[in-house]
């Protein structure tokens, strides 16, 4: 794993410009702390910065920017590719190879260009990937993103310059960058917690598309846009094109294919291990990790002293079955909060998904073992695993079967009573219904409240992923853009509203929020994250899985969890699905009301003119009082706050 960060100016550049590269690379050094190396050729105005965590081939042969045999392509390159001993030996075979310097999927990577040129070889490739590429003899530039959104990369012009990079760290060191703050990108965050791709907070600085490759030359500024893997036309083909054998086959295939993709993603130079939550996803990965390592796969695992957030007593239950070399660490809000004012250095973009806290701090200790660990990310959005899919499966056709005026009378009489009320008037009935969590009943009475006023499938997936409804409301001066939730010509058009909800779940949830945070926190503490899910292979088979072959009888995760159960037993894994979370909600009016009050202070947030100061006050004072439940949209404007003091200043 590691980072990238480039210029490219058509008007030519200077020697002086290596200086500004090497601080564009120093700006990452935790994505690549082994070695860092910039290349530049002035008069085509196009230079390269490289920070390296060397994982494949340690050696000096692995150091990049690395240049093609022939001298065609220079590369700068973030991420892993799977099978590029395959594309080796393909090239070997037919006599295409050159004379190879070391073992490096880089130098894989560049001998396939000169042999299949640049597309084909990135469709050849099993991987994650960031990469830049400059051809010599075209004298063009191509920047790479890898199929599903594992791994970043920013670009854009600034003042007639184009800057790129895995983060937006690296961009601002060039005195180049202009920096303007984008208040209708801030509304996409009050609504998602992140700002979705193609966006960024910056103006005119953009998120390169999953599968997607953009081109620029002197001759085309504008850049050139192209999608070697489709997202969109996969699914179209999958639904088409189902899985035509039995639900044994399937369990069959998926098990040998998920087998095949977490033994790629084990090859590794340096230690390597696992996180395990204990859930079907972590555990099936680490199931498969263990019946291929000759030795104990190292696993990590964080616990909460809070049981409404703790699952690593089930994780150390299923470690002890498959006999991993196991290490688990307990920690405290104060372990959690003492982590929040770095959390805008991570993420040198705001981001407000407050589970980065927990994932950075299983990284950060299993960092003190390993420097690759395997990840069981995406299994939700692939094997209908969200309990949305759920929700619409058991009530959506009938509550459309209601008027919809009679709906939302009901849903403002639901959000009329402060939750705090409800939990109250319902907790005399905890005890007369079994499972009913009335800790937590009004904020789902309230969330029930958007579903129920709802009028299309896709207005229903849009509400359960927004915190802010109305977020121009609340960022002065905004306009929210378009995204592929609120487009007018539809992205997906699928019959079955669950796939409708998993689609763009796989769109944009996961490639926005889930990879963005696994992929900042870990790189935080210069650990490579590797998510076997996503290898495009099992995300093309899971798509082409019939839908009753994942939601089967009301269960999620019908074909991944008759995998699992080959190697686990169904009792340590049956049980009610547990988030990835703090408690939040009870920190703004504890531990970190302090340091949530300095940052929403009326007169600073008036004076920053970027959100409407009443309305955040009113938010925050309803919740110190109990009356509401703020904590979405309070942890949205906060991490921004925290980030612009941070960023800023």
């Amino acid at each position: 794993m590691c980072g990238l960060a480039g210029v490219f100016d058509p008007r030519g550049l200077d020697e002086t410009e290596k200086l500004v590269l090497t601080k564009m690379g120093n700006s990452i050094l935790h994505r690549g702390p082994d070695d860092g190396a910039v290349w530049l050729e002035p008069a085509n105005g196009i230079g390269f910065s490289h920070r390296r965590l060397a994982i494949v081939d340690l050696s000096a042969a692995g150091q990049q920017p690395m240049h093609s045999a022939s001298g065609r392509y220079v590369i700068a390159f973030n991420g892993e590719i799977y099978n590029h001993l395959e594309l080796r030996s393909e090239l070997t075979k037919n006599n295409t190879a050159p004379i190879w310097r070391g073992h490096s999927d880089t130098e894989s990577l560049l001998a396939g260009f000169e042999q299949w040129g640049i597309v084909e070889t990135i469709q050849r490739s099993i991987g994650m990937f960031a990469i830049a590429v400059w051809d010599l003899q075209l004298q063009k530039l191509f920047l790479i993103r890898d199929r599903m959104g594992e791994k970043p990369l920013y670009y854009g012009w600034q003042n007639g310059v184009l800057l790129f990079g895995s983060e937006l760290k690296s961009l601002k060191v060039h005195p180049s960058f202009a920096g303007r703050i984008d208040r209708n990108a801030v509304a996409l965050m009050m609504r998602h917690n992140y700002i979705p791709a193609p966006y960024s907070v910056y103006e005119n600085i953009y998120k390169l598309e999953p599968g997607k490759i953009i081109s620029f030359s002197r001759n085309d500024l504008s850049g050139t846009q192209q999608s070697y893997w489709s997202l969109k036309t996969m699914l179209s083909h999958g639904v088409r094109q189902q899985f035509q054998g039995s639900r044994h086959d399937a369990v069959e295939h998926l098990d040998a294919l998920l087998k095949d993709a977490v033994g790629k993603q084990m090859v590794s130079d340096v230690p390597l291990g696992g996180f395990l939550s204990g859930g079907i996803d972590s555990s099936a990965i680490i199931s498969l990790m263990q019946a291929q390592s000759s030795r104990p796969v190292k696993t990590f695992t964080i616990g909460f002293d809070d049981k409404n957030y703790n699952e690593a007593e089930h994780a150390k239950a299923v470690a002890n079955h498959l006999g991993t070399e196991h290490l688990e660490l307990y920690v405290t809000p104060k372990d959690a909060l003492q982590v929040i004012p770095s959390l805008s250095a991570f993420y040198s973009e705001p981001f407000s998904d407050s589970s980065q806290i927990p994932t950075y701090l299983v990284a950060k200790l299993a960092k003190t073992q390993v420097t690759v660990s395997l990840s069981g990310d995406a299994g939700d959005e692939l094997f209908c695993g969200y309990n949305r899919y759920l929700m619409a499966d058991k009530y959506w056709n009938k509550l459309t079967r209601l008027p919809i005026s009679l709906r939302k009378i009901a849903a403002k009489t639901l959000i009329a009573v402060p939750a705090k009320t409800w939990e109250s008037l319902l907790n005399p009935f905890k005890n007369v219904v079994p499972g009913i969590n009335v800790a937590h009943l009004g904020d789902k009475l309230h969330k029930s409240a958007s579903v129920l006023s709802a009028a299309s499938i896709d207005e229903l997936y849009r509400r359960l992923v927004s915190h802010c409804l109305n977020p121009e409301e609340l960022v002065l001066g905004s306009q929210e853009l378009e995204t592929c939730l609120n487009r007018q010509d539809k992205i997906f058009q699928l019959d079955n509203p669950i796939e409708q909800m998993m689609a763009l779940d796989t769109i944009s949830y996961l490639p926005d929020d889930i990879l963005v945070k696994v992929d900042r926190a870990l790189m935080a503490v210069s650990l490579e994250g590797r998510i076997p899910f996503l290898d495009h292979r099992v995300v093309e088979f899971a798509w082409s899985l019939p839908l009753e072959y994942k939601l089967f009888e009301g269960q999620t995760k019908w074909c991944l969890r008759q995998v699992l159960y080959k190697y686990v037993p169904k009792d340590l894994i049956e049980r009610p699905k547990m988030g990835f979370g703090v408690p939040i909600d009870q920190w703004l009016r504890t531990e970190l009301r302090d340091w949530a009050e300095n940052l929403l202070d009326d007169t600073k947030l008036k004076q920053q003119g970027m959100f409407n100061a009443q309305l955040v006050r009113k938010m925050w004072n309803e919740h110190q009082s109990g009356q509401m439940n703020w904590q979405y949209h309070l942890w949205d404007i906060l991490m921004f706050q925290d980030w612009l003091e941070q960023n800023e200043a």
